[in-house]
């Protein structure tokens, strides 16, 4: 078989990057040509995601390093002592083999192809899990650089937005569009957003596996999906709004992780039902009440926007789902006083 020629390969990315996808009808990609001082996104923008991605990495290693573990040390936050597994080359390899929490038919079968009683094997197989589990000064960290992001991703995208007057008219948002200059301030802000979940992507296998570990790779393969067809289509209004709605509560979650791991049980309560408050009413009330009431039922539907449609409904069902869980958390907390972890 002939490997495709350039002019092929060429006419296939012109009619990736057809007009008729990413803009409404009538509008061409001619009409959103730079000039002198007006300047609107384009894809090659995007590519420095990569850097900044990596940027963060680095600065989160940094960050945990020299700011997150010591302060974590000052405020009490300590590693229990656990039992170490007794090295055995024999076990270990049952274990890879069975997973961490084998039955006890399987138990009985490593008893006697290792010669060692099933209470000892049973007791290996306890202190091999224990050495598995994240530590609490290695959570602490993971919660303290998340919401150090957080906390200044919010305020800094509330006070960017604050005096646009789109963020207060949203029928604004669509004024002129894709006509939109884009605002130099916002596009930094854009690649910010995206260079973070880039790098919670990259770090995914290094980092403490929670049990939602299947929808936060959706959340998150949902979201680097819609900042970058938002970003190319020039729906950076809708974007920023969007993301801000998602980061409003996202940095009282990790605040209450931290206060969790502190032990400071009665605050962490406070924050945790602040987050529940903040959570439900931004992510059930406000995003799909108001700002995608206002995207599908004022803005002009195309391909893009069918597409963007898609991954806004994905993320509403994670939203569902998550205040689910949130919910079940809250009753108890409220009833019985218990945080569950």
């Amino acid at each position: 078989l002939s490997l495709p020629t350039t002019s092929t390969r060429m006419g296939l990315l012109e009619e990736v990057w057809h007009h008729k996808y990413w803009l409404p009808p009538g509008t061409t990609w001619e009409d959103m040509k730079d000039s002198a001082d007006t300047h609107y996104p384009k894809p090659q923008d995007l590519w420095l995601c990569l850097p900044g991605a990596l940027l963060l990495i680095m600065v989160r290693c940094i960050f945990e390093r020299t700011i997150a573990l010591p302060l974590g040390r000052r405020l009490g936050v300590r590693d229990k002592q656990r039992p170490k597994a007794q090295p055995s080359a024999t076990l270990e390899g049952f274990y890879k083999l069975l997973g961490r929490t084998p039955k006890e038919g399987d138990l009985i079968s490593v008893a006697k192809q290792s010669g060692l009683p099933v209470r000892t094997v049973e007791t290996w197989f306890r202190h091999r899990r224990a050495q598995d589990r994240p530590r609490i000064t290695k959570r602490f960290c993971e919660a303290s650089w998340r919401f150090t992001f957080y906390v200044t991703s919010f305020f800094s995208g509330v006070a960017l937005l604050y005096d646009k007057p789109w963020f207060w008219d949203h029928t604004v948002c669509w004024l002129r569009y894709p006509q939109q200059p884009l605002l130099p301030t916002l596009g930094w802000f854009y690649l910010l957003e995206l260079s973070f979940y880039c790098s919670l992507v990259a770090t995914l296998p290094f980092d403490v596996k929670r049990k939602d570990f299947k929808e936060q790779i959706i959340h998150h393969i949902a979201t680097i999906t819609l900042i970058f067809v938002s970003y190319c289509a020039n729906l950076i209004r809708l974007g920023v709004m969007i993301m801000l709605v998602h980061d409003a509560s996202d940095y009282l979650l990790e605040l209450a992780k931290v206060l969790h791991y502190m032990k400071w049980k009665r605050v962490c309560e406070v924050v945790f039902i602040a987050f529940a408050v903040v959570f439900i009413s931004s992510r059930l009330l406000i995003f799909p009440l108001i700002i995608y009431y206002y995207y599908v039922t004022k803005f002009e539907m195309f391909f893009l926007s069918c597409l963007i449609n898609a991954f806004l409904m994905i993320l509403q069902l994670l939203h569902i789902f998550w205040s689910y869980l949130i919910l079940q958390m809250t009753f108890s907390v409220i009833l019985y006083g218990a945080v569950r972890k």
